[in-house]
C-alpha cells in the first residue's frame, strides 16, 4: 500500500501540489526538521536564495536518507522563505526535484520576516511516510 494523494473536485487543480494525503495504516512517519542552506559546519553556502534553496534540499535528502526515506516518500513539504528573498529563484532551484507526475505531495509555502539562522533565506521541512 502506498500514500494516496487527492485533488478533490471543487478545489483548484495543480501539478505542483495535492490537497489531501491518506497514509495507509502501519506506515512509519518521518518528520524532517527545518533544513537551511548551510554546509556541514553550519556556514551558509551563499548569500543568495537559489544556492541556499538547493543546499537546503540536499540537506533534506541526507536527513531523509538517514531514516530510510527519499523525496518520493514525502507526503508534505513546508517551505519558509524570507520576505526579502526572490520566491521565483527559491522555487526555481528546488521545484524540479519536488515535482511528481500525477500525484504531487502536499505543500505549504510561507513568506516570513526572518529565520532562526542569521542570513538564511529559506528553510525546508517535511513529513514523509514509509509504507509497511
Amino acid at each position: 500500500m502506498s500514500v494516496t494523494f487527492l485533488q478533490p473536485d471543487g478545489l483548484v487543480r495543480s501539478p505542483a501540489f495535492s490537497h489531501v494525503a491518506v497514509v495507509p495504516p502501519g506506515s512509519a512517519t518521518v518528520y524532517l526538521g527545518g533544513q537551511n542552506g548551510v554546509d556541514a559546519t553550519g556556514a551558509l553556502v551563499s548569500p543568495e536564495v537559489g544556492p541556499q534553496a538547493a543546499r537546503a534540499l540536499d540537506n533534506a535528502k541526507v536527513a531523509l536518507a538517514a531514516a530510510g526515506a527519499t523525496l518520493d516518500d514525502v507526503v508534505q513539504w513546508f517551505v519558509l522563505i524570507d520576505a526579502s528573498a526572490d520566491v521565483g529563484a527559491a522555487y526555481g532551484a528546488i521545484a524540479p526535484q519536488l515535482a511528481r507526475e500525477g500525484a504531487p505531495p502536499l505543500a505549504t509555502g510561507s513568506r516570513v520576516a526572518g529565520l532562526g539562522v542569521p542570513g538564511a533565506l529559506i528553510e525546508i521541512s517535511a513529513i514523509a511516510a514509509l509504507a509497511p
